[in-house]
């Protein structure tokens, strides 16, 4: 039979604990990017609950671990944070949502530790996250002591927990997915026009403060409209988004791609002068020549005209200018593939 004073320490350590979660609760909520989640998710449950370690292990290849790389390089993600595949992840913990607690044999659970997983933890609590009913990865907490997370033990708090970051993840997923949709082209992926614009204006600006060349190219699709005409609009997408794809992957790190309309591009490469900004694009060219659109039902051969400037032989004031610039050479590359293709008639 439980006594008074037993019943009485239970209830005043149920309070203690609400009112810790409740604190992680109001902050963890008020949170709308993923960086600022990690930090204050994992640090407030280290700190309220005092435990040595925490955590966050994430099924790789879903819609939440896309929008975290872009705190790939941040040290939360490099030390609290693990990617883990899916049937890795199954394997582990299998497709329940109640939380796993582990004393025994943690090597086998080594998979799930970020980098600095530690020799030194004796059990730890595996806590399922999940979005849009999905589970997506585990809140992970660990200890010295056997005993904090042996089996058996009541896991209805830590269940909660993992409900309530569950919910914020949803909340951080869906803005970071309208950021997105707002600096981005919603098909190619790219910058839009007006982050692009923004950025050129920087890059203009850097490159007359500090004497460097920066290259500007307009691009665009020859005979767009005659792809779309015959082979139809989703065709003509998948056109774009192979250009776009291409792009990228023949850019530097400092490269801004950005889709500027319809099938227009424009590429910022900072410190490139003229010759080898067209270098590049000779070599993008000469690349889809070589490998044209494969759509797994027809081939689909098509070129790309592009009109290069740059500030080591232009006086450029603005974006405006610098890309009214690459448009007529842009217009005038199109003119002079119009002639040869007249003369060879």
């Amino acid at each position: 039979m439980i006594s008074y004073e037993d019943l009485f320490d239970r209830l005043k350590n149920n309070e203690e604990i609400a009112k810790k979660f409740s604190e992680i609760e109001i902050r963890i909520l008020s949170v709308l990017n993923f960086r600022d989640l990690f930090e204050v998710l994992l640090g407030e449950v280290k700190n309220q609950f005092r435990v040595p370690y925490t955590w966050i292990t994430l099924i790789d290849k879903s819609d939440v671990t896309r929008l975290v790389q872009s705190i790939a390089e941040s040290k939360v993600f490099r030390t609290r944070m693990r990617l883990v595949d899916r049937k890795t992840f199954t394997n582990l913990i299998g497709k329940q949502s109640q939380p796993i607690l582990v004393n025994e044999n943690l090597d086998y659970y080594r998979k799930l530790f970020p980098i600095e997983g530690n020799d030194s933890i004796k059990s730890m609590a595996v806590a399922p996250i999940s979005l849009d009913g999905e589970i997506i990865g585990s809140l992970n907490q660990a200890d010295f002591s056997k005993e904090r997370f042996q089996p058996g033990i009541d896991t209805s708090l830590l269940e909660q927990l993992a409900t309530k970051v569950s919910l914020c993840m949803s909340n951080v997923t869906a803005h970071e997915k309208l950021k997105i949709m707002a600096y981005h082209d919603p098909l190619t992926g790219l910058l839009n026009r007006r982050v692009m614009e923004a950025i050129l204006n920087r890059e203009i600006a850097r490159s007359k403060r500090y004497r460097i060349p920066l290259s500007l190219v307009f691009v665009d699709v020859d005979k767009f409209k005659y792809v779309n005409d015959t082979y139809g609009h989703d065709t003509g997408d998948e056109l774009l988004k192979y250009l776009a794809a291409l792009f990228l992957e023949m850019s530097r790190e400092t490269d801004i791609v950005a889709r500027y309309a319809g099938d227009e591009f424009i590429l910022i490469l900072p410190e490139t002068d003229t010759n080898k900004a067209k270098t590049m694009m000779y070599r993008l060219q000469t690349y889809l020549d070589r490998r044209p659109l494969d759509t797994g039902k027809k081939i689909i051969q098509f070129s790309i005209s592009f009109g290069v400037v740059s500030t080591e032989t232009m006086k450029i004031q603005s974006a405006n200018m610098m890309l009214k610039m690459a448009d007529n050479a842009l217009y005038q590359m199109k003119k002079e593939k119009s002639r040869e293709v007249f003369s060879s008639i």
